[in-house]
């Protein structure tokens, strides 16, 4: 994939870090949700489980204000560029299991961006383990792409990266194989959205 190359993949998180991603999440509502901690394990799609208190600050009462940039002004100005959108597609997010959830609904289907807030990083690491065990031709995201951080891929469109205690999914399997006027591929839409939102982690961390 060209849209990954190692090259692009670091040029691409220097130009996020200068554009700034300040106040990305302050108006970012959270729909209530009962929250169980209850499973252990991730479903194969990447589903939820324990959670807990650490470094970015997580709160049993909801989300980050770091999670809750996956719903901010950042991967949404991303992804109406990337397509050349008239309009921002409407979302719709929730907080439950310590996992924060941002659907992107678009006239091709609905995109869908979470964050795992574990209880720590190794708790996270383990999830991302887990994850990547039960997902479907996955295959890890290496080199410079990975900008450094535990991260793959699979077939269908789904990136998944670990930072600190953080797991992050962008889901476009929903979607199309190819999509908007420059018919980019899912896989590479799913891969600079969460380089977006990576690049707005290191700057808040």
């Amino acid at each position: 994939m060209h849209n990954r190359t190692p090259m692009l993949a670091a040029l691409a998180l220097c130009s996020l870090l200068l554009t700034g991603c300040a106040g990305t999440a302050a108006s970012v509502g959270v729909a209530p949700a009962p929250a169980s901690d209850a499973t252990s394990q991730p479903a194969a799609h990447g589903g939820h489980h324990d959670g807990g208190t650490s470094s970015p600050r997580t709160s049993a009462n909801g989300p980050s204000d770091a999670a809750k940039m996956v719903c901010g002004d950042q991967p949404m100005d991303r992804l109406t560029a990337i397509l050349r959108l008239e309009e921002d597609p409407h979302t719709v997010n929730s907080w439950a299991d310590s996992t924060f959830t941002c659907t992107y609904h678009l006239a091709e289907g609905a995109l869908e961006i979470s964050v795992k807030e574990a209880a720590g990083q190794a708790a996270a690491m383990k999830y991302f383990d887990a994850m990547q065990a039960l997902a479907k031709d996955a295959r890890p995201i290496q080199g410079l792409a990975n900008l450094g951080f535990p991260a793959y891929e699979t077939a269908d469109g789904t990136a998944v990266f670990q930072k600190d205690n953080f797991v992050l999914q962008v889901d476009a399997s929903g979607l199309p194989a190819t999509l908007g006027p420059d018919a980019i591929t899912r896989n590479a839409l799913a891969y600079q959205l969460s380089t977006t939102i990576l690049a707005c982690w290191v700057e808040h961390h």
